[in-house]
Formats: C-alpha cells, sequence, structure tokens
C-alpha cells in the first residue's frame, strides 16, 4: 500500500535506488502457461499508430554499467542467423497485425550498428517491406556508438529517412571513460559526432552519465559543455547506477555521491542554454524553453520510450496507448492487457543461451507470446500515471477519466502525499512533478510500483 510513511522513508533516501524507465518493470515477466495466442490479442488492439521497435543484441564491448541484453560473442554467422530469424518473426508478426500502420520505428541494443552493413540494410527493409513501415513519412530513430558510426552506415540510415541518431559518449574524459571498462578515445568521439552532424540528421542526441568513477562535479560540467559544442537537440544525463551482474556491480568499490550535486549542476547548465527539460534525464533544445520549463505540457510521447520523437506525423503515437510491436530478441511487446517478450538475462550465458533458443524459434512459435506479464485495471491505471507524470506532461486527469471513466482521486488517494510533500503541484485539470519531484522521479516511479510487481521483482533470479 502506497503511503505517506513509507513516500517520507524513501525521499529522505538517495534519489538513485533504482531506475526506473517503464512499468512494469521486466523483472516482474514470468513465463504464460498456456503461451498466448497472438492474433487473438492483437485483434482487440488498435492498430493505427503502432511504434515498431527491432532490438539487435550486439556490441564491441560490453560497458561496466551497462545492464542491457546484449552480447559482445558473436561473428557474421550468428549475426546472419540472427537477422534471417528477424525476417521470420517480421513475416510472421505482420500476418498477426493484419492492416496495421506505424507511427514510429526505432531500432536499439546492444549497438544496431555494430551490424555488418549489409545486415543492417536487412533490418531497414525488414521495417519497411516486410512490416509496412512508412519510412519516409514517420519518425525514426537509431542508436549509435562512436566505433560503429561510421559514414558509410549514416549515409544507409540516413537514405532510408533516419531522423534521429542517439549516440552513448557517457563522458568526454578519458580517464573516466577507461574506468567504466569502456574504450573509446576523445578523437573518436568528436570524429563520430562530426560525421553525424555532417550527415544531416534532424535530430542528434547526446548520453552522458554522472557519477562515474573518479568524476567530480566539475569534470561532468566539462563533459556537458564539450557535448554542446555538437549543438545535439537533445541530451540525456543519465545517473549512474551500478546494477548485479555488471562490471561496475562485481568490484567492490564503494560510491561517491555526487550525482544529485551533477544532476542540480547539469540541469541548470542546460536550462541556461536554451534546452527544455522534459524528465528527469531528457533535455531538448528550445521548446517552451528556459526556468521552470519542465512544467511545460508536452504534446509528445512521454520519455519513458527508448527515444524522443521528432514533429509527430498524424496519427500519432502515445506511449500511455501501449501500442508497441517489438522485433527481435531483447524486444518487449505492449498491448493495453499484456506486455511481452523473450526472457532476459545480463549473464554472458544466460545472454547466450536465449539467444540461441531465439534463433532455433519454429516459425508457428512466433504467433505465440510465452513469457511477460499481464496487466488487470489497476496495473493499467498505475502504468498510466507513471509514464505521464514522469513526464513534463504530466498526469492529464481529464484524459485519465476517459480513458478509465473514473476519478483519479478515488483510484488513488495517495497521490495526494505527493502534493504535501512538495513533490508534485495540481490544478483542475492536471497533476505535475515540482522541481523537486522530478529529481526524485526514480523514487517517485518505484513508490508506484504495485504490492505484486515488487514481490515478482524481489523474488526474480537474475542471469
Amino acid at each position: 500500500m502506497l503511503t505517506i510513511q513509507n513516500l517520507k522513508s524513501k525521499i529522505a533516501q538517495s534519489p538513485y535506488q533504482a531506475y526506473v524507465y517503464s512499468y512494469p518493470h521486466k523483472t516482474a515477466y514470468r513465463p504464460f502457461n498456456p503461451p498466448i495466442y497472438l492474433p487473438e490479442l492483437w485483434t482487440q488492439q488498435d492498430r493505427q499508430a503502432l511504434f515498431l521497435y527491432i532490438h539487435i543484441p550486439f556490441c564491441e564491448m560490453r560497458c561496466g554499467f551497462c545492464n542491457l541484453f546484449t552480447t559482445v560473442s558473436h561473428n557474421e554467422d550468428f549475426i546472419s542467423q540472427y537477422v534471417r530469424t528477424l525476417q521470420r518473426q517480421a513475416q510472421r508478426m505482420k500476418a498477426v497485425l493484419g492492416d496495421a500502420s506505424f507511427a514510429r520505428f526505432a531500432i536499439g541494443g546492444g549497438t544496431p550498428t555494430q551490424l555488418p552493413i549489409g545486415h543492417l540494410e536487412t533490418v531497414l527493409d525488414i521495417a519497411e517491406n516486410t512490416m509496412g513501415a512508412k519510412l519516409q513519412e514517420i519518425p525514426i530513430s537509431v542508436e549509435v556508438s562512436p566505433e560503429t558510426a561510421t559514414e558509410e552506415k549514416l549515409k544507409l540510415l540516413r537514405s532510408h529517412s533516419v531522423n534521429r541518431v542517439s549516440i552513448g559518449v557517457q563522458s568526454f574524459i578519458e580517464s573516466e571513460v577507461l574506468a567504466t571498462q569502456r574504450r573509446q578515445s576523445n578523437t573518436q568521439v568528436e570524429a563520430a559526432l562530426t560525421r553525424i552532424k555532417e550527415a544531416g540528421f534532424p535530430t542528434l542526441n547526446i548520453d552522458l552519465i554522472y557519477g562515474l568513477p573518479g568524476q567530480t562535479v566539475d569534470t561532468w560540467l566539462q563533459s556537458i559543455h564539450s557535448a554542446l559544442r555538437f549543438q545535439p537537440e537533445e541530451i540525456y544525463l543519465y545517473p549512474l547506477y551500478v546494477r548485479p551482474l555488471t562490471g561496475l556491480g562485481r568490484t567492490d568499490k564503494e560510491w561517491d555521491d555526487i550525482r544529485l550535486a551533477c544532476y542540480r549542476e547539469g540541469r541548470s547548465l542546460l536550462l541556461s542554454e536554451g534546452y527544455t527539460q522534459v524528465s528527469m534525464r531528457m533535455f531538448r533544445q528550445g521548446g517552451q524553453g528556459g526556468q521552470g520549463s519542465h512544467l511545460s505540457p508536452l504534446s509528445s510521447p512521454s520519455p519513458m520510450s527508448p527515444l524522443s520523437p521528432l514533429s509527430p506525423p498524424s496519427p500519432v503515437y502515445c506511449c500511455q496507448a501501449d501500442g508497441m510491436v517489438g522485433l527481435g530478441c531483447g524486444a518487449r511487446s505492449y498491448t493495453n492487457t499484456l506486455h511481452y517478450s523473450n526472457e532476459y538475462a545480463v549473464g554472458a550465458k544466460g545472454i547466450r543461451d536465449i539467444l540461441q533458443a531465439y534463433i532455433q524459434t519454429a516459425d508457428e512459435l512466433f504467433d505465440y507470446a510465452h513469457y511477460g506479464f499481464q496487466l488487470d485495471a489497476e496495473e493499467q491505471r498505475r502504468r498510466y500515471i507513471l509514464l505521464s507524470l514522469l513526464s513534463n506532461e504530466g498526469l492529464n486527469l481529464v484524459s485519465y477519466r476517459q480513458r478509465f471513466a473514473s476519478q483519479v482521486d478515488a483510484d488513488f488517494p495517495e497521490l495526494s502525499e505527493l502534493l504535501t510533500l512538495n513533490l508534485a503541484i495540481k490544478d483542475e485539470y492536471s497533476l505535475h512533478l515540482t522541481e523537486f519531484g522530478i529529481e526524485r522521479s526514480d523514487t517517485i516511479g518505484a513508490w508506484l510500483f504495485s504490492e505484486k510487481v515488487q514481490e515478482l521483482m524481489h523474488d526474480y533470479e537474475l542471469r
């Protein structure tokens, strides 16, 4: 149960207990018995403004902070098998969806540009010709790395109408990067950023991390200033989370907690440079800019998804509508009542075993969901509240009432505690986090998790 006592207790702790980016968390997923037949599931879903997501689980290195479903143990043959399986899955999924249209498309990972260029082109072809996504008409985002953002691959992406590139730099201080078990030089990073800008992508996003080993507030601000030299349309500022089975998680190091100071100084710098704060992590160039702009409404999807929008077409994908179609071994799919995926692992052996099982999946088994989470009415409401509240669009009380035929105050009276603790402000139409609330987004997000989800997460055995 949500109470002011446990929220007060959580707020008194570090804001960085757990990274909240969606709901329910993937560690709350479990096997379905029996499996769920996807044609029946998707028939009940609005399929006219879907989000297509393709997952590529390959990287050139495993960063010390990374707990993503990705592997560095691969060769050309294994990659070819994976892409062929992706094509088989897409063909079955297209038949499942029938008459559907896509409002957004993203390729994530891992590092999609780790693929050889021929396979990268095949993945783009799967989206356009197999799934029917109209690439020239919708926002498309692709994740790249400094090592793989070659001129040839960037040219291919741009020729297929990709209009947003997201690159994980993490730090422009080489000693900080090295401490995360990541190999990259500033020369390499700056050359990649220059190539991206010269390729003409409308949106460049740069990811940075604060709280790294050896980092200070001053070196953190140096990294932000270095990023600003490339005039990125978006910047994500991520706090470091040291998680089990990651490289940093296996050390005995005690972490100096300067993260809150870094967050505040970084936020202040970006707002002074004309960026709008969209969420705790995401900042966008321009918009309803300036101080306090984090409270302005935003018509675009919540930043809880892997990417952020350009000017969205009509119809507009809305993350709260849960129409995500995930292809690939690490991808998740969302409908209103069911979230599903393959199983999840962080350790190298667990990931390899799951990938091998994916590649060996028979065609007809792609017609079923085997693993995930079923959302009842309460969980649907919790997800809607969480995704709305943790972005600057806030929780629209009218939209909530229209969708669920009930009042949020009656469904979750505990939300009033956010007002009592100065974490949110409320008017007749909406509930928004305050500046204090935004910097504690991860704490508030975890506080909104149901007891059922918390128990499942607690009992999950990480592979």
